[in-house]
């Protein structure tokens, strides 16, 4: 898998990349970049492994056409800018506490999974240790014949 990323300026100036392997070996890999970097990244993934992947690159288009003019916003223009900067924060909230929620329900089902195996297990190993006991207290209370043969009679 290769992935190549780009940061621009922005208030921040970076891009954070979360790859989540939800198999054997969950890994998390962030880190940042200068504006307008560029780097390359390799990471061999095994067919079938589930993962998810998620990144901001740069900023978004300006959420008036004319907002890079050199007047004033208006009031109401100004307003939408600064909502609309507090909701893209909240999609970016939401986004990193799904991937979190999809990671924690991968890890609760590998539990599950485990644990009814064990159950399943310890009731086999119950069910032959209960058959061994009842064999054994059979074998103390039956009668044990003995035979006796006369040599020499």
């Amino acid at each position: 898998m290769l992935l190549r990323g780009s940061g621009t300026a922005g208030p921040w100036g970076w891009l954070t990349l979360l790859l989540v392997a939800c198999a054997a070996r969950a890994s998390e890999i962030t880190f940042e970049l200068p504006d307008n970097a560029k780097q390359c990244f390799y990471e061999e993934i095994v067919q079938g492994t589930k993962c998810t992947l998620e990144f901001q690159v740069g900023e978004d288009p300006p959420l008036f056409p004319s907002e890079n003019r050199a007047t004033a916003l208006t009031q109401m223009e100004s307003a939408c800018v600064s909502i609309h900067e507090a909701l893209k924060s909240v999609i970016d909230y939401q986004t990193h506490f799904r991937l979190r929620e999809a990671q924690g329900r991968s890890r609760a089902e590998d539990l599950n999974t485990r644990v009814a195996y064990w159950s399943i297990g310890e009731a086999i190993i119950l069910l032959v240790v209960s058959i061994g006991q009842v064999f054994l207290l059979k074998s103390f209370f039956s009668d044990k014949r003995t035979t006796t043969t006369r040599v020499g009679s």
